[in-house]
C-alpha cells in the first residue's frame, strides 16, 4: 500500500473505532461496579436516534449531541434500577433493553418522520481544522480526516483512566465491583455507586451512538449493527481497563476499515467475507483472551446489603 492509502487507512481505524471506544469506556465503569452491562447496543441505538431528532428539532448538532447523551442516560437509568434495585438477571435486561430500544426508534421514525426505516437527513457537527494542521505530515492529514468525536474519545480514555485507578471515586469504584461488602463496610453506599457508574456508562453509549452519525448525520434502522456488543468485547479483551479497551476497538475498527480497503485490492473474494472481518476478530479475540483475563469479582452479582 502506499502512504496515501495507509493514512487513508489509519483515518478510517479512527473514525470507525470512536463509537467502539466510547460504549468500551462506558463497560468499563459499569462492569468495574459490577454491573454487567449488555445494554450497550441499545444504549448506543438511543443514542443514535436522539442525536439526529435533538438536531432534528432544534438545528443545533451541540443540542442533537446533548439529546444523545441524555437518552442514554435515561435507558441505562432503566438497566440499573432493574438491576441494582430489583435485582433482576444482568443479561436478560440489558438483552430487553436491546429489543426494547431497537423497536422504540423504529417506532419513533414513524411517528416523527412519517416514514420507516430511516429519519432525515440533519445538519453535521462542524469541524474546521486550519490549513497549517492540515500541512503539518504524517499527523496533519489525520487529524484533517477525522471529527470532534474522535478527539473527544482519546481524551476520554485518558480521563477515564485516571479516574478509575487515581482518585478516590475510582478506589470506590472498584472497591463496589471486587468487595461490595466490604465497600458497604467502610460506608461507601454500593447502591448509588451502582447506579452512577451504569447511569455514565449509558452516557458514554449515548454519545457513542452520536458519534456513529456523526459523519452521516441521518439514523437507519439497525445501523449500530451489533456494535454495542463489540465494544463489551472490547473491554473484555482489554481487560476492564481503558486503555486495554481503546485499543481493542482499534483493532477491531481495523478489520471494518480494512474491509472497505481490501476491496480495492482485486482480490477475489465475497463481498460478504469481506463484512465479516470485524466479527471474525472480535470472535477470535474471545477465543483466545477471555481465559487469560481477569473480571471483577463482584461482576454480575447482585448485591444484599443484609446478606451474607
Amino acid at each position: 500500500m502506499d502512504s496515501v492509502m495507509i493514512l487513508g487507512l489509519i483515518t478510517a481505524t479512527l473514525r470507525t473505532a470512536t463509537p467502539l471506544i466510547f460504549a468500551g469506556l462506558g463497560g468499563v465503569f459499569s462492569e468495574r461496579s459490577g454491573v454487567v452491562n449488555v445494554g450497550l447496543d441499545g444504549m448506543m441505538t438511543m443514542g443514535a436516534f436522539f442525536a439526529v431528532f435533538g438536531t432534528y428539532a432544534t438545528g443545533s448538532p451541540v443540542v442533537g449531541v446533548i439529546c444523545a447523551i441524555l437518552a442514554g442516560s435515561l435507558i441505562a437509568l432503566l438497566h440499573a434500577f432493574l438491576s441494582v434495585h430489583l435485582k433482576s438477571d444482568q443479561v436478560i435486561s440489558g438483552t430487553a433493553i436491546n429489543l426494547f430500544s431497537s423497536a422504540l426508534a423504529s417506532f419513533l421514525i414513524l411517528k416523527i418522520f412519517k416514514k420507516g426505516g430511516q429519519t432525515d437527513i440533519v445538519a453535521a457537527l462542524p469541524y474546521n481544522i486550519p490549513a497549517s494542521i492540515k500541512a503539518i505530515p504524517v499527523i496533519g492529514p489525520i487529524i484533517g480526516g477525522v471529527n470532534w468525536f474522535v478527539i473527544l474519545a482519546i481524551i476520554l480514555v485518558f480521563v477515564a483512566n485516571f479516574v478509575i485507578f487515581k482518585t478516590p471515586l475510582g478506589l470506590r469504584i472498584r472497591s463496589v465491583g471486587e468487595h461490595p461488602k466490604a465497600a458497604d463496610t467502610l460506608g461507601i453506599n454500593v447502591y448509588v455507586t451502582r447506579y452512577l457508574c451504569v447511569v455514565l456508562s449509558g452516557a458514554l453509549a449515548g454519545l457513542g451512538g452520536a458519534a456513529l452519525v456523526g459523519v452521516t448525520p441521518v439514523y437507519r434502522e439497525g445501523m449500530v449493527a451489533g456494535r454495542g456488543f463489540i465494544a463489551l468485547a472490547a473491554m473484555i479483551f482489554g481487560n476492564w481497563k481503558p486503555f486495554g479497551t481503546m485499543w481493542a476497538c482499534m483493532l477491531f475498527a481495523f478489520g471494518g476499515s480494512f474491509e472497505i480497503f481490501a476491496q480495492g485490492f482485486s482480490w477475489h473474494l465475497p463481498t460478504e467475507f469481506y463484512s465479516s472481518i470485524p466479527y471474525i476478530l472480535t470472535m477470535l479475540a474471545l477465543a483466545g483472551f477471555v481465559g487469560k483475563t481477569t473480571a471483577p469479582a463482584a461482576d454480575g452479582v447482585p448485591y444484599e446489603k443484609n446478606g451474607r
